[in-house]
């Protein structure tokens, strides 16, 4: 069995480019916890919070349930569940997975797997990272869920799976002209610049394409900002800054909150804009809540 294409395959509803990384969440967390104790069950009484709070900072922007993943994850053979009526979960409400005493765990076979091969839990958490969450979140999403994952450790993509270009971040920085689209950050060490990223705005892991229209020079606050939806773009290209961003010093509000309406840096005459699909895709799946008001000039 391989299970790096089933976890690669875990069912999700999807329509139209809609984040839906609830089983990836799950699954994620329920390795960390086997990292740490391979014996253990997760109760779904004693973690429902610490679920809830990772759907809500890394799942879609609307609020959702961790008795979703906790009830469907069965169906993609990786995940089992109990209660103390016996086998099998019993179902997606929350009062009867809380009273109930429903417990999931790995399922037996791929515990059994991830004995034989410790190589096996890294490859399926870098897998499930790179296909459903941008590259700025793994290093905080695995502190999260408690993986320690060694930097050097890899899983490459099967031929069938989509492979990225190597071109796309020298492509967008020059489009930019090696300067923060937001702020105008443009620091090189020597001639190389650094601390500048090349953004997908439609993220990688869902669909968005290695193209120039797709993508934005940020610099590295900037992009973790942008992927977490404190910042987005309204249709005519200026920044947008949630009003669920709250900063009480100068920095907070001199480096994000003062962005606010401010039009985007670039690209330089030539290069394509960000498209307005992706855009779009960024503002429904991404950007959290409403824009506050432009900031005071």
């Amino acid at each position: 069995m391989d299970w790096l294409e089933r976890a690669a395959r875990l069912k999700q509803w999807t329509r139209g480019g809609v984040r839906a990384p609830h089983k990836p969440l799950l699954l994620l967390y329920a390795l960390g916890r086997y990292q740490r104790d391979a014996e253990g069950e997760l109760r779904y009484s004693a973690v429902e919070g610490e679920l809830q709070r990772l759907l809500d900072e890394y799942g879609p922007p609307h609020r959702t349930t961790p008795a979703y993943p906790f009830h469907h994850l069965v169906s993609d053979g990786v995940w089992e569940v109990r209660s103390d009526r016996g086998p099998g979960s019993p179902g997606t409400g929350l009062r009867d997975l809380r009273e109930s005493g429903a417990t999931g765990r790995l399922a037996p076979d791929l515990r059994d797997a991830l004995r034989r091969e410790p190589e096996l839990l890294p490859r399926m958490a870098r897998s499930l990272l790179d296909l459903h969450f941008p590259p700025s979140c793994h290093g905080e999403l695995c502190e999260v869920v408690g993986l320690d994952l060694d930097p050097v450790e890899y899983v490459a993509l099967s031929p069938a799976q989509r492979q990225r270009d190597r071109r796309m971040r020298d492509l967008v920085l020059a489009a930019y002209a090696y300067r923060c689209a937001f702020c105008g950050y443009d620091g090189r060490l020597d001639t190389v610049p650094v601390g500048l990223e090349a953004a997908h705005v439609r993220w990688w892991a869902l669909d968005g394409p290695d193209e120039v229209e797709n993508g934005l020079c940020l610099c590295s606050l900037h992009h973790k900002l942008f992927d977490k939806g404190v910042l987005g773009l309204d249709d005519d290209l200026r920044v947008l800054v949630s009003q669920r961003f709250a900063g009480r010093g100068a920095a907070a509000r001199d480096q994000v909150e003062a962005l606010a309406g401010r039009p985007v840096l670039g690209p330089v005459p030539g290069a394509l804009p960000v498209a307005a699909e992706y855009r779009a895709w960024h503002a429904v799946q991404v950007f959290r809540g409403a824009a506050r008001a432009t900031a005071p000039a």
